[in-house]
């Protein structure tokens, strides 16, 4: 055929095929001969005995010699790896080989994960487990968790003038909120006030980490802290305007305001406004029967509990009837 250059070349005959190597010959296969050096020492090459029935064991040079293979009918056995002391041999022998019949092939025993040891009955429900928050999932309600934690441990065992001190400081009370009112917003949420971690574990797996499955964990935060000092102006302001007239006295100021309720409230809030039907009339009815439960089981007799509602009833409809609405229509978030 003519070249791109216009001048004409011949075409070399094609080489011969090379012929077929035996895998008795060669020992370990191809592919596992580039893993030897992970095995610590070069793996010798012995021939296999293979058990015949009311016969005697067969020399080395009889099983090599019906050990090769044939282009018509060979058949590659499993290689025999019984631990990584043990060398490795492959035989191959002919279907119509009498010899293949009475051989006992041994598989190596598959390593099974950790979880296939337990009982089935004693395994935990992927449905259950989608629901707990992990720092993969949910990072925000898994790192939030983890610093509320902490500082639960350090109001149990910590010294009470430490802590006394801490909470002082963090209090979203009238007195804080004229002098510092940035650091006393951000660090009240990160307190629990009665100390017990694990209920609030539970409501933010209920009510933070399915938003944040959502719609991530930017958007989560921003949802949360702006639920938290919203709620809180909206409360501490109409207090202190009361200290300022006189109508409350002076020491309403120091009240001990901290807690993450208000932040939770509000995602609780959109995630009620995303349900549809007769499930947001039920998310809507439960919502607000929880803020009253709070309310009863409080104090309702004391002016902090009074202030404590209004924060959750604000907090909750802010989620509900303000970031509900926005958030209806932003897709969620690929995983």
């Amino acid at each position: 055929m003519p070249s791109h250059s216009g001048r004409m070349s011949l075409r070399e005959p094609d080489p011969a095929p090379r012929p077929a190597r035996s895998a008795a010959t060669t020992g370990t296969p191809r592919k596992w001969r580039s893993l030897t050096w992970l095995r610590g020492r070069t793996p010798a090459v012995q021939p296999v005995s293979v058990p015949m029935s009311g016969k005697a064991e067969p020399s080395t040079e009889s099983v090599t010699a019906a050990a090769a293979p044939t282009r018509a009918g060979g058949t590659h056995l499993v290689e025999i790896i019984d631990g990584p002391s043990r060398p490795t041999a492959t035989a191959v022998l002919a279907k119509d080989d009498p010899a293949a019949s009475s051989l006992e092939l041994v598989q190596p025993v598959p390593r099974l994960p950790f979880l296939a040891a337990v009982p089935a009955s004693w395994r935990p429900k992927r449905a259950w487990l989608n629901l707990v928050p992990s720092p993969r999932s949910t990072p925000f309600t898994f790192g939030y968790l983890v610093l509320l934690l902490g500082t639960s441990l350090l109001l149990r065992f910590g010294s009470s003038k430490l802590t006394g001190k801490l909470l002082a400081v963090s209090s979203t009370d009238a007195h804080n909120m004229a002098r510092h009112p940035l650091t006393a917003l951000l660090t009240s949420a990160f307190w629990i006030a009665d100390g017990g971690w694990l209920p609030y574990a539970v409501i933010f797996a209920i009510a933070v980490a399915p938003f944040e499955r959502r719609f991530g964990g930017l958007r989560t935060a921003l949802v949360f802290f702006s639920g938290h000092v919203l709620a809180t102006i909206a409360t501490e302001l109409p207090v202190m305007a009361l200290i300022h007239t006189d109508v409350l006295p002076h020491s309403a100021g120091r009240w001990l305001d901290i807690g993450v309720s208000y932040g939770f409230l509000t995602t609780a809030g959109v995630l009620v406004a995303l349900l549809r039907g007769r499930a947001r009339l039920a998310g809507i009815v439960a919502l607000e029967l929880f803020v009253i439960g709070v309310y009863v089981t409080d104090d309702p007799a004391s002016l902090a509990s009074v202030v404590t509602v209004l924060g959750h009833a604000c907090a909750a409809h802010f989620g509900l009837l303000v970031w509900g609405p926005r958030l209806r229509s932003v897709p969620r978030i690929a995983r």
